[in-house]
């Protein structure tokens, strides 16, 4: 079976370095480096910058900054700017606050073939442990019997399990999808010209994304019990716009289309 030769870790962020700098240690210790990494920046001041510059001296592989001006929450947007960059015919995406397990680009590349993206799950950690690992500026050891570790199941590397599960692990539930652990042929990002931009603030942009890639004919399977990933404990983002997504994701549900013209490229 195919497997890809290369693979960008693409990473989401804003104004948050302190997690940035736990995000970016982790993914200089994973056991298959990736082959670039992307800081997609939605906007962040100017000590994030210098924290992406400060990595980019250390890191092993390119590390590109892509920025755009704080206009509001346009994640999707800064996302296809990123996209666009890649070099890699991989790409494992994750979110500026959740510290990635030493094995989690290797996981993700071990269960990467054609035809099929991949959804992983997130760890979740209290607010206590945050604070302590943010304090500490390392979150190096962390695992699934760590101290403040809230859905435990979720930090299990059990790969035979995981090969058993990933087809049917929640096969019938529409849109489980989590951007902030997903992996994905860059042709087939691509081939649906990525993100839909008319999806703004919090929501939804991960379950459109799915639609439309399935519609492509890209299946979904799951990394359950591989990917090991830990969230950072935050508030919740605002969610005002979320009915509006909502109507987004419908209109796209109800559309034969798998290629939105909000995409990398404007049609």
């Amino acid at each position: 079976m195919q497997k890809p030769k290369t693979c960008a870790l693409l990473i989401s962020t804003y104004n948050w370095p302190d997690a940035l700098r736990l995000v970016l240690e982790s993914a200089l210790r994973q056991t298959r480096l990736p082959d670039e990494i992307l800081v997609a920046d939605d906007g962040s001041g100017p000590e994030t910058r210098a924290l992406v510059d400060a990595f980019r001296e250390k890191a092993p592989c390119p590390l590109r900054h892509v920025w755009h001006e704080d206009a509001g929450f346009r994640k999707c947007v800064i996302w296809n700017k990123a996209i666009a960059r890649i070099a890699s015919e991989y790409v494992v995406q994750i979110d500026g606050d959740c510290v990635i397990s030493p094995r989690f680009v290797e996981d993700h590349l071990n269960v990467a073939r054609p035809g099929w993206f991949t959804c992983g799950s997130r760890t979740l950690l209290t607010r206590e442990r945050t604070e302590e690992l943010l304090t500490a500026g390392d979150a190096d050891g962390l695992g699934a019997f760590s101290r403040g570790v809230r859905n435990r199941a979720n930090a299990l590397r059990v790969p035979w399990l995981s090969r058993m599960i990933r087809e049917s692990y929640r096969a019938r539930k529409p849109y489980i999808s989590k951007g902030c652990n997903m992996g994905f042929w860059t042709k087939d990002l691509l081939a649906v010209n990525g993100y839909n931009e008319e999806i703004s603030g919090w929501g939804r942009e991960d379950a459109e994304l799915e639609v439309r890639l399935m519609k492509l004919g890209v299946r979904r399977q799951s990394l359950k019990f591989g990917g090991v990933q830990f969230h950072l404990f935050h508030k919740e983002n605002d969610r005002s716009r979320d009915a509006r997504n909502i109507e987004i994701l419908n209109r796209v549900l109800a559309s034969p289309a798998f290629r939105t013209p909000h995409g990398i490229v404007k049609e």
